[in-house]
């Protein structure tokens, strides 16, 4: 399998080396009213059944192609389907470029989308030229997204559940909404609720869709204060597993030498979609305080361990989350949206 780089590589092996052999074997056994209700009665399962029929198949032999070549392609789209339905909606508002000399930037410059892979906006563009010539001005980008996220889902091991489709594309795309509506590595439990619920989404949700988390990397600037000064308080993070802790250290230092560094999210099956990440949580092991806080926090502490206990019932969960959150702000018809046929271009 390729990643993201030889210096990932390195952080990857060295990580699960690492854990091999300083952890005993036991250690591995592992809403408030919104308009989506009003816009899942417009979208459906066959929304392109005459005009596009084989629109899922297209972006298939895309998606399925591209995590052989490289696997890191799958979280990576993943990634941008959140990024892309947390701004202004799903909309493929991610793809739009900047204009030239415009000093209003699109959201894909935003500061934190830089870490964006490539990998994610290339599938999209491969999915979308394939659909284009075979169906011209039908398909939105939107739609090939949210399509491909459940492609790559699939393909890693995790649930295949059918895309309601219909959405159109965006047409605003602004970097400096990017900030305030997205995630952050350090927030609290507390703010991540707030922002989940102003999308219309639960604590449930909000649990349950972090399980995403159960494939990817992230770079060190995305946890190096956990490593060193935990909330302004010049010591790490008391709740990392000691040997995690010194394992990161080693290869994220201080200062300088780890801007292109990653680590997986999921240190015990990074590549595969399963319900590890939840157990790792149950043992100090998440690789975010975002995330490592969902364990301890009595409003998300008790989901944790039941989907540590049950992958099933994660798989289930996270599909319906998916759907559900595939369903913020959708643009319909031509007042709101668009077809593009390059996703990086408005018409």
């Amino acid at each position: 399998m390729s990643v993201p780089s030889s210096s990932s590589w390195f952080l990857f092996t060295s990580l699960l080396v690492f854990f091999l052999f300083m952890m005993d074997s036991d250690s591995f056994c592992l809403a408030k009213p919104t308009n989506t209700t009003r816009q899942n009665r417009q979208l459906s399962v066959d929304y392109y059944a005459k005009s596009c029929p084989q629109v899922e198949q297209l972006v298939g032999s895309v998606t399925s192609q591209q995590f052989k070549v490289s696997p890191v392609s799958g979280p990576a789209t993943i990634r941008l389907f959140f990024h892309d339905c947390f701004i202004e909606g799903c909309d493929g508002s991610i793809f739009i470029a900047s204009k030239p000399g415009s000093k209003v930037l699109a959201e894909k410059d935003a500061e934190d989308n830089k870490d964006l892979r490539m990998e994610g906006f290339e599938g999209i563009r491969k999915a979308k030229a394939l659909v284009e010539g075979k169906c011209p001005g039908v398909v939105s980008c939107a739609d090939i997204l949210a399509i491909a996220a459940r492609d790559y889902v699939h393909l890693a091991g995790g649930p295949y559940y059918q895309v309601k489709k219909g959405r159109w594309d965006g047409k605003i795309s602004m970097a400096s909404r990017v900030g305030s509506n997205i995630p952050r590595a350090n927030s609290t439990v507390d703010q991540l609720i707030k922002l989940f619920n102003s999308k219309g989404l639960t604590v449930e949700d909000l649990v349950v869709l972090s399980g995403a988390h159960t494939i990817g990397f992230a770079h060190c600037k995305q946890f190096l204060t956990r490593l060193y000064n935990f909330r302004n308080t010049n010591q790490p993070d008391p709740n990392i597993d000691p040997r995690l802790l010194k394992a990161l250290k080693m290869s994220c230092p201080h200062y300088g030498g780890n801007l292109d560094i990653v680590a997986p999210f999921d240190v015990t099956t990074p590549f595969l979609f399963d319900h590890a990440y939840y157990g790792n949580l149950q043992n100090k092991l998440g690789l975010l305080a975002s995330d490592q806080d969902l364990s301890l926090d009595p409003r998300t502490k008790n989901m944790v361990q039941d989907l540590a206990k049950d992958k099933h019932k994660f798989f289930q969960a996270f599909a319906v989350a998916m759907e559900k959150m595939g369903l913020i702000d959708v643009k319909r018809e031509r007042k709101h949206g668009e077809k593009r046929k390059d996703c990086s271009m408005h018409m």
